[in-house]
């Protein structure tokens, strides 16, 4: 079986739109500035974005208020062909605690943090649905870490259950991790050594893997 090229599809897609002179609305949910760099350099020229910032997982919440605060500043900084704009969701750590319980010990990219993905991912296609917006998608692929297969079916099955499109991607590709690092470093970026979450702070305490602070965004 042929592996799904998703970042074709979201060429495609986005061609599509071109040629009919559209420009869609596209509610994006980002997991930190960094990540969110090339994707707003590249889905802007075509897409009316409304970036949400939700991410209950990330620990503790002086780390969240300063790479909340970190991605407002680039959406205000960074200049785009359609402004972006910004929406930062609550915190609600509760709500992480509740799904992370039984799967302390898991792995980072299991079950947890698929678990993690779809809580933001359904949050994104909630505020797609009440804004009225063309789609909903998510920066997440672009980090090498994370499964762009694993993130789209949940994209997908989410899509079908708010009634809303999900925006297929895997912003990783055509070297769009490596052209966020080049962003983040252009724009002088506050970059966090861990994804998140307690858990993933707890494994890169351990951890000595050179670039993995780099690479988990």
């Amino acid at each position: 079986m042929n592996k799904r090229n998703y970042h074709k599809e979201l060429e495609q897609r986005i061609a599509h739109h071109v040629s009919l002179g559209e420009v869609p609305t596209l509610l994006l949910h980002s997991c930190c500035a960094p990540c969110s760099s090339y994707v707003l350099e590249y889905l802007s020229q075509y897409f009316k974005i409304t970036v949400l910032y939700y991410n209950p997982n990330i620990y503790p919440e002086e780390e969240y208020r300063q790479r909340a605060k970190e991605q407002q500043r680039f959406i205000q900084e960074f200049p785009m062909k359609h402004q972006a704009e910004f929406i930062e969701g609550a915190y609600e750590k509760e709500r992480f605690d509740q799904l992370a319980a039984g799967r302390e010990h898991m792995p980072e990219g299991g079950s947890r943090c698929h678990a993690c993905y779809e809580m933001r991912l359904r949050e994104a296609a909630e505020h797609a649905v009440r804004l009225g917006l063309s789609y909903f998608t998510t920066t997440l692929s672009i980090s090498p870490l994370k499964d762009a297969d694993v993130l789209n079916e949940i994209g997908a099955r989410l899509a079908e259950e708010y009634d809303v499109p999900y925006l297929y991607s895997d912003f990783k590709k055509k070297n769009g991790y490596l052209r966020s690092t080049q962003i983040s470093k252009e724009y002088g970026m506050y970059r966090q050594d861990y994804c998140g979450c307690i858990y993933s702070m707890r494994e890169r305490q351990r951890s000595s893997r050179p670039g993995y602070m780099n690479k988990s965004n």
